[in-house]
């Protein structure tokens, strides 16, 4: 039975899929159809529209959000009938999305019912045996809670037991283990992000803060640079506001190594040099400079040290070293400086795999200064725009949700391991090493939710070797991803379907309410049932060892969330409004559009006495990358119908991403007599994985590039091939500095 033919017949593993036509169309009509249009996963015929809200034939319409760490952050419609959930569709009333949804949002009702789910809590008998034996929870949160407390009772603390959440499933409920855990006490946390740190320093830096403007005031662009990021990959809905920019006269012009599909949507495409970005956006401000064209009104009113840049510019940037750096020629430089300069307002979309260096921090802020130098910074359809953290408003009213310092916006203690007030911080963007070498006392428990180290953080082999120093190792997750593979204990954990939540967007400004939409399947439990089953049996066992509430409702606790911070945010009275739509923010116009900046001198500022003190530049000047170390430079974006680790090991998406590819240049390829379809072994110094080929001139000759991932049945790890080397900044806001991702170096062969 072929794709088609499964989806039609709503029937494959217990999943009802629901598509309009497809068989007729074959299998790239079927996958057309799921990627475009309002709804992807079309609703029954029989369910058709009513006026009033919901559907004809007993359906029930719930509010959902989805949770994964995304730049859409899409607000969902759920449809249930006789407890099931039939079929998932966009909610039309956020008008960000537009009712829209893409293939991964309309795949959650398969990751529901899919047969490979955890369905109870287990016990494997030896790690990486694949011997599990079924535990019942009480069971479960038994030898947790005794493994729990021996700590205590060895260490004399509990900074042997650790935390390692991070943003798999994102929300206010999800991050229950936060406050689960400070109820008892301090705490080992692996602090930081692996995602977006450099850039968040370095926005802060200039701004004060990462800000981005509204993606639906794109429109009102009249130049668009589409820089580092592939937003057809990566923010679908985003594509429609650049395309309506192109309709009303703007250019859009794409920036990247790869030929990309976005690249394919520009009006023009420069493939740089690999971590030369920084090069590439002072020498555009230089010869914005010399032609006279930086905006000097907009810098008499915002700006802080530009003299300064200016003379930085004068005395160390020309167009021809960018172009010699960059490989971008000089003209070309020229022409779109001048084109950004005078085409008010433009717009630059910095995506995040530029931070990803070890120039990353330093790359962002020359980007920042090139919009600042035009006046592009506070008007509507201009922006600098990255990340935004406009909508981290929930203010844990309750206080089960707080979280720890080391949070996004929230400072840690350095995480160099040392105990400091009582607390320990890790860098999670070494935490392989961080595990191996923690001492006084070392991590004895581990408690992984909401990510999957073994498959997203780097050095494999050593993640591996740190997971073995583990006592014990507790999993809650979905599925027997490779990190359940290393567990001792693994917990299963509700779908969206099944949980209450809320989630707010980091790029666009909306909000949703996430319902409980149907009961937990198996015996699959929320964040806070699994709090308060851990926390009674702590009480039990040693009383008043944790201050968690047993009594704890989860819907109530989320509605006791919406502090005023929120409201005034939202516009809402209650989270009980989010119930009749999902709210947009009430901030009026772009980002620092009221000209106050949040840095110490009140201005945007070229000139950063903080950077400075924090060890880096004053100046946006370019910092050379990492030097290569390796033949190939190693590339692992994001997956087109996958997000980290997740979506890929659905059977219904292996229907059409069925294994790991390289990408690899022709010339390339043929230099080691590798052909389209071989398998081939990609080595670096930290390891190797083994996939299969796929030659492309869309690639520099010098690069290959494989798409993070999870399949499971395969042992396919890009992290085999990736080191913990840290990106320049991002320990300044979010705990711990970033990692050179991208600054990755290693060989292929044919085997």
């Amino acid at each position: 039975m072929n794709k088609t033919d499964r989806a039609a017949r709503g029937c494959d593993n217990g999943r009802r899929f629901f598509l309009k036509g497809t068989a007729a169309m074959g299998t790239l009509g079927a996958l057309g159809a799921l990627g475009s249009g309002p709804c992807g996963l079309l609703r029954p015929a029989q369910a058709a529209p009513l006026k009033g809200g919901g559907y004809a034939g007993g359906y029930a319409v719930h509010r959902q959000v989805c949770p994964r760490n995304c730049y859409d952050t899409c607000m969902m419609l759920s449809h249930v009938k006789d407890g099931r959930v039939e079929f998932v569709e966009g909610d039309p009333a956020c008008t960000f999305t537009g009712g829209g949804l893409c293939v991964k949002g309309n795949s959650y009702v398969g990751s529901a019912y899919s047969p490979d789910r955890i369905k109870y809590p287990m016990e494997q008998q030896g790690r990486g045996t694949g011997k599990w034996k079924r535990l019942s929870w009480d069971e479960a949160i038994d030898k947790i809670a005794r493994k729990i407390i021996e700590c205590k009772q060895k260490d004399g603390s509990l900074l042997g037991v650790g935390l390692n959440r991070l943003s798999g499933h994102q929300g206010v409920t999800p991050n229950v283990a936060d406050g689960m855990f400070a109820s008892m006490g301090h705490i080992t946390r692996l602090v930081g992000t692996p995602c977006w740190p450099a850039g968040i320093d370095a926005q802060s830096y200039d701004m004060g803060k990462m800000l981005a403007d509204d993606p639906e005031d794109m429109p009102e662009s009249r130049y668009v640079i589409l820089w580092g990021g592939n937003p057809a990959y990566c923010s679908i809905h985003t594509m429609k506001y650049v395309y309506a920019a192109r309709e009303r006269g703007a250019k859009i012009l794409c920036i990247d190594p790869v030929f990309t599909q976005t690249a394919a949507k520009a009006d023009e495409y420069w493939q740089i040099r690999t971590g030369t970005d920084g090069a590439l956006a002072l020498g555009m401000c230089r010869h914005i400079l010399d032609k006279g064209l930086a905006d000097q009104n907009w810098l008499a009113a915002n700006a802080h040290g530009y003299d300064e840049f200016v003379a930085y510019l004068r005395d160390n940037v020309t167009v021809e070293w960018a172009s010699q750096e960059t490989g971008i020629p000089a003209d070309k430089i020229r022409a779109v400086a001048e084109e950004f300069a005078t085409a008010k307002p433009a717009t630059i979309w910095m995506g995040y795999g530029l931070q990803r260096h070890t120039n990353g921090g330093a790359t962002i802020r020359s980007i920042d200064a090139l919009c600042a130098m035009t006046g592009n910074i506070g008007v509507t359809g201009g922006g600098a725009r990255y990340g935004s953290l406009l909508n981290y408003v929930f203010t844990g009213a309750h206080g089960a949700f707080q979280p720890p310092a080391g949070s996004v916006g929230v400072p840690a203690t350095a995480p160099d391991g040392s105990v400091k007030h009582g607390r320990r911080m890790l860098n999670i963007n070494k935490m392989a090493e961080m595990l191996l070498t923690a001492d006084n006392p070392p991590v004895r428990l581990l408690w992984v939710t909401g990510c999957n180290p073994v498959s997203q953080i780097f050095d494999h082999q050593k993640m591996l070797k740190a997971l073995a120093r583990m006592e014990m190792t507790v999993v809650v997750d979905l599925f027997f991803n490779q990190t359940v593979e290393q567990a001792d204990i693994v917990l299963p954990v509700t779908t969206l379907f099944e949980e209450w939540n809320a989630n707010a967007g980091y790029w666009h400004r909306w909000v949703g309410i996430n319902e409980k939409a149907i009961e937990p399947l198996h015996e699959a439990k929320c964040q806070v049932d699994i709090a308060k089953l851990l926390t009674a049996r702590l009480n039990q066992l040693s009383p008043g060892f944790s201050t968690f509430p047993t009594d704890a409702d989860p819907r109530a606790l989320l509605m006791a969330e919406c502090g005023q911070a929120m409201k005034d945010h939202f516009g809402i009275a209650s989270m009980e409004d989010l119930l009749k739509a999902p709210a947009k923010a009430r901030k009026p116009g772009p980002a620092w559009s009221d000209g106050k900046y949040l840095t110490p001198s009140g201005k945007y500022e070229f000139k950063s006495d903080i950077c400075a003190r924090n060890g880096f530049n004053a100046l946006p000047v370019y910092v050379p990358g990492r030097k290569p170390f390796g033949p190939l430079r190693v590339l692992t974006p994001h997956a087109k119908f996958g997000l980290h680790s997740q979506f890929i090991n659905l059977d219904w998406m292996e229907d059409f991403n069925p294994e790991p590819i390289v990408y690899i240049h022709p010339e390339t390829a043929a230099a080691r007599s590798i052909r389209d379809g071989d398998m081939v072994e990609v080595k670096a110094r930290t390891g190797a994985t083994r996939l299969r080929a796929r030659l492309t001139g869309n690639m520099p000759r010098d690069h290959i590039l494989l798409y993070e991932a999870w399949f499971r049945n395969n042992p396919y790890n890009c992290q085999n091939l990736v080191d913990e080397e840290s990106a320049d900044m991002g320990a300044w806001k979010t705990g711990a500095p970033g990692v050179a991702i991208h600054d990755q170096f290693a060989d292929v062969a044919r085997v």
